[in-house]
């Protein structure tokens, strides 16, 4: 929003001395965001005067047309001015650059010899004084306006301050001067002038101006129209008028129109002008018809959407309602008759029609943010004012009115309730005074207030928004910013202190950390071959998703997941292993709907407890995946692909930082490959999984050929007790291999827990260094090699001591398992 400050007085009362560094501080203090500050006046130095052109002299022979113009600048003799320009007549006031005189972009003006004449000086446009874009001819001044010799600035707005607000879309009454003027009084204490009080309303007979029918009072709750009859096509926008659009940044187009756009600037209320003569029946608001189309005024044909709210006439549509009208019904050249329109359209609607369309518009910008239904009338009775003086109409006393506007609702609140928010102290009176101050209406009884907002403020809808009102025109600068006291607490709890440690572990194994976003599509779980049934099936969707095609919260980590793994392999990287640690989402069927808290307070135990049944159950998962080579090459040999195994070893890097012991067996569980899927279990409680994903969810998640993945759920593993360190023995060990044949079937883990059951308490670690299966063993048949280490707490084993464990060891084995020692 672009105002100038000479505006802006109109309607308030400034200090005398007010420059462009107290009007920024007097914005910002009441929360408006100052984006520039423009001094129109330091843009243009040195004599720029108003002439009138006394004769005009059509040079000859030249490849454009060309005029000496004698300029009477208020000197004994008229300046000779060489101008292209052909807007303008002998007689007419125009705006003359001297000699001496420097234009923006530092352009120097000077006296000097052209097309045979010499030129002391030059008669400007408005692009060439930086007041507007229009460069299609020489400003004319009003004949009235001023007289030869006068200082032209203040005449053009060159003695002006420009100001350019960003509007947040909390604050849409301060799209217009009207909002803006208020607000400055606000800040500086001065006396305000409400334009819209300041309107004569139109004597009305009883008549309609024309007939209207409003069949969607949601979307339209109040449509005003007053007609002007007899207007002078011909008429000018007046130079005060145009320069006050130009400063807005609204282009000239015709008298009606300019004055619509000047009505919206001063009093925040859009408006549209028609052509009597081309409207063809009642006008009707209603919402669009499939199939229906409209050719808007920048020369657009649109097909419409149902959802749109249009005015239709006995032709059809006419305009595409609160955003741009329609070409048949335009005010062109020929008009005469001119109806105002001013309505109060729902906002949403607005909002989706504007992005539906990509058709942004002053208007709708206003619209989509809320307008004073209330202003209507006089916006109108204000616009058909100015045309009747300028344009020489008569003003219909007929006036149309529909009316179906609801009164905003009170608020309650308590009065400590601003100074409970800020921990400032505000007396009653002066919350009073504040809450007076914006317009609403209060009545008090005791403690308590009952608040009506004004209809301009469409903002205010809890107690919160007036507590935020008191303390924006108390003052931001008088709450003292003081760091609150942390309470005390006791540190991290279990299952933080588990997922740091976890993070930790893997990242010390090589992982890199992921940190991807919880949502997730149908089209991934079909990927990843999860079936109809599952629980993974079941996600929460979103009422409001950041993509359609992400809809839904995740149940299971992978998705994602594998999203940033073909990401990273998408960017050049070979070789990755990702983790990511955190919450999916599973709900137990549909969650009931709770009323939403209000904001007044914290909510209560029984909304608490509500919200608390509203949330679906959020278990913490660990998932890792891995592509490429799990051993890099180099110099020292050759590098190995990561498998299944990998897979299970970052699991059970998991369950050794959680501190719990990792069973693995075989399992076929979506969307790892059914005879390289391990089931990780706790207990006989299943944890999780890991293994080497299946080749064709490979395929269609673009991912490399045997990339291998685990997930497991950490709200399942249990928490370990209190851990009791080892008892170190500072003697030595003894080492003895043993190589088992079993049946190919055999898990390695049932036979390494029957090896660590037999052999005792002397056993301190069994690992697995060696499998082998060939024809020396026969069919079905493989061999397992494990280290077996063996060292007493007290004393030095002999050898008797060690075997006789290994035979123990190897005996539980054989018995439970059929195991047989290779070579016996």
């Amino acid at each position: 929003m672009r105002v100038s400050l000479s505006w802006l007085r109109e309607h308030v009362d400034l200090p005398a001395g007010l420059d462009g560094d107290g009007l920024e501080k007097a914005l910002v203090k009441v929360g408006l965001e100052v984006e520039e500050l423009h001094d129109a006046g330091a843009s243009v130095s040195g004599p720029l005067v108003v002439g009138r052109v006394e004769s005009i002299e059509e040079l000859q022979g030249l490849k454009k047309p060309i005029r000496y113009c004698l300029v009477d600048v208020g000197n004994e003799q008229p300046q000779g001015i060489i101008c292209g320009a052909r807007n303008f007549a002998e007689g007419d006031l125009v705006v003359v650059a001297l000699p001496g005189a420097v234009l923006p972009g530092d352009f120097t003006i000077s006296a000097r010899k052209t097309y045979g004449r010499v030129s002391n000086g030059m008669i400007c446009s408005g692009e060439e004084l930086g007041v507007s874009d229009d460069h299609d001819g020489i400003i004319v001044l009003s004949p009235d306006s001023a007289k030869p010799g006068d200082e032209a600035r203040p005449i053009v707005g060159l003695g002006d301050i420009v100001v350019e607000i960003n509007v947040t879309p909390d604050r849409g009454y301060c799209f217009s001067v009207r909002g803006i003027a208020r607000e400055l009084s606000h800040s500086l204490g001065g006396a305000y002038r409400d334009p819209v009080a300041a309107v004569v309303p139109i004597e009305g007979d009883g008549s309609d101006a024309y007939p209207i029918e409003v069949l969607d009072s949601i979307a339209c709750d109040r449509f005003t129209a007053v007609a002007v009859r007899g207007v002078d096509p011909a008429a000018p926008t007046p130079q005060w008028m145009k320069q006050r659009l130009a400063t807005a940044g609204i282009r000239t187009i015709s008298l009606p129109v300019d004055i619509t756009n000047y009505v919206m600037i001063e009093m925040g209320q859009p408006m549209h002008a028609w052509d009597l003569g081309q409207l063809t029946g009642p006008l009707v608001v209603r919402r669009a018809e499939a199939g229906e189309k409209l050719t808007t005024l920048d020369g657009v044909n649109r097909v419409l959407d149902p959802e749109d709210i249009v005015i239709a006439d006995g032709a059809g549509v006419v305009s595409l309602a609160a955003v741009m009208g329609g070409t048949t019904t335009e005010v062109s050249p020929a008009t005469v008759d001119v109806l105002f329109e001013a309505a109060h359209w729902d906002p949403r609607s607005v909002a989706r029609t504007i992005r539906r369309h990509k058709l942004p518009s002053e208007a709708g910008k206003r619209y989509e943010r809320g307008v004073d239904p209330q202003i209507t009338a006089a916006a109108c009775a204000r616009a058909a004012a100015l045309l009747a003086e300028h344009g020489g109409g008569t003003v219909s006393t007929g006036v149309t009115d529909v009316y179906a506007v609801v009164p905003p609702a009170s608020i309650t609140m308590s009065v400590r309730r601003p100074s409970q928010l800020a921990g400032v102290e505000y007396a009653p009176e002066r919350v009073l005074e504040i809450l007076a101050m914006i317009g609403t209406q209060v009545v008090a009884d005791g403690d308590r207030l009952t608040v009506t907002p004004p209809s301009w403020r469409h903002d205010l809808n809890d107690p919160a928004d007036l507590a935020e009102e008191v303390l924006r025109l108390d003052g931001y600068d008088r709450i003292p910013s003081v760091l609150p006291i942390a309470p005390p607490g006791r540190g991290l709890t279990a299952l933080q202190r588990r997922r740091r440690t976890i993070g930790r572990a893997l990242a010390d194994a090589g992982y890199v950390e992921a940190l991807c976003w919880p949502f997730v599509g149908t089209p991934a779980l079909d990927a990843l071959r999860v079936p109809d049934g599952d629980p993974r099936r079941e996600a929460l969707l979103l009422r409001n998703p950041l993509s359609d095609e992400e809809p839904a919260l995740r149940t299971t980590l992978l998705p994602p997941l594998f999203a940033a793994l073909r990401r990273n392999l998408g960017r050049g990287l070979k070789d990755v292993a990702l983790f990511e640690i955190g919450p999916v989402f599973l709900p137990a069927g549909p969650l009931p709907v709770f009323p939403a808290a209000g904001v007044d307070g914290p909510p209560s135990d029984e909304e608490r407890a509500g919200i608390d049944a509203n949330l679906p159950h959020q278990p913490w998962h660990v998932a890792t995946v891995i592509a490429g080579e799990a051993d890099p090459a180099g110099w020292w040999g050759g590098g190995r692909a990561a498998d299944w195994a990998d897979a299970v070893e970052s699991a059970r890097t998991v369950a050794a930082a959680a501190g719990v012991t990792l069973t693995v067996r075989a399992a076929n569980y979506a969307p790892w490959h059914p005879g390289r899927c391990a089931a990780l279990l706790v207990g006989d409680v299943v944890v999780g999984h890991a293994g080497e994903l299946h080749p064709a969810v490979c395929a269609d998640l673009d991912l490399p050929r045997r990339t291998v993945a685990m997930e497991l759920d950490l709200d399942a593993v249990p928490l370990p007790g209190v851990s009791i360190a080892p008892r170190l023995s500072n003697f030595p060990t003894a080492l003895i291999d043993v190589a088992l044949v079993v049946d190919a079937a055999t898990p390695a883990g049932e036979v390494e827990a029957a090896l660590a059951e037999g052999a005792g308490p002397l056993l301190e670690s069994v690992r697995l260094f060696d499998v082998y299966a060939g024809q020396q063993l026969g069919e079905g048949r493989k061999s397992l090699a494990y280290k077996l280490t063996f060292r007493a707490p007290d004393r030095t084993l002999t050898g008797e001591e060690a075997l006789a464990a290994r035979d123990a060891a190897v005996a539980v084995a054989a018995d439970r398992l059929g195991a047989v020692l290779r070579g016996a």
